[in-house]
């Protein structure tokens, strides 16, 4: 039987050449180490991590709304497009159907000349010159005016001493337009001065020139 000593009491294993107060030490440093290592952790601040979600929720906002305008920009061009169109089809539609109608109201101009518009026949022509006014056919070429390759088709050709200008002198078949669009010339007959011929109006202020240094006292 082993009889314990009085007095003494057991303490745990220490490695050789080390003393037992060794290892109280080691355990304060792995507490200390770990409260270093934990302490960055609280030093950061939550407001970093908000201000960089925010620029980017900020950045995909202007992309997003570049995209929005862009989109309305190209929508707003299309039905501007699409209407420019609709407007040109139309006119070219009525102007065509215009164009079959002329020789219609040539013959109805031509019976109004020889007096032949008269009964049912006058109500009809003047119902139909009313409904392609309203379809925006307009009559144009009279008698006097310049000359103007542009709305006119000259047919006939002469001199005459009483103009200064090529004029149209006859109205051989009207012109048509639809607003600024012509869709057919005025076919005219033009007269131009007379080669070397004073113009009448030369004429008159030589005429005035002369009547007023004749009566000048000397």
């Amino acid at each position: 039987m082993t009889e314990e000593t009085p007095g003494f009491e057991e303490k745990p294993d220490v490695p050789s050449g080390a003393t037992p107060d060794d290892a109280e030490p080691k355990a304060a440093d792995s507490d200390s180490s770990e409260e270093e290592t934990a302490a960055p952790a609280g030093d950061l601040d939550p407001t970093v991590g908000l201000t960089a979600q925010l620029d980017q929720v900020r950045t995909a906002l202007g992309e997003r709304t570049a995209d929005l305008q862009r989109l309305q920009a190209e929508y707003q061009n299309y039905r501007r497009r699409v209407e420019r169109d609709r407007v040109a089809v139309k006119e070219v539609a009525v102007a065509n159907l215009l164009s079959e109608l002329l020789p219609v109201l040539d013959d109805v101009g031509r019976a109004r000349e020889h007096g032949e518009l008269v009964g049912g026949f006058k109500s009809v022509a003047e119902s139909l010159e009313t409904t392609v006014a309203k379809l925006g056919l307009q009559q144009f070429g009279k008698e006097g005016e310049p000359f103007d390759p542009t709305i006119h088709e000259a047919l006939m050709h002469s001199y005459a001493p009483d103009v200064t200008e090529t004029t149209c002198v006859a109205i051989l078949q009207p012109g048509y337009r639809i607003g600024e669009r012509t869709i057919r010339p005025a076919r005219v007959a033009v007269a131009e001065p007379q080669p070397g011929a004073t113009p009448a109006a030369a004429k008159e202020e030589k005429t005035d020139d002369e009547e007023s240094g004749g009566t000048e006292e000397v």
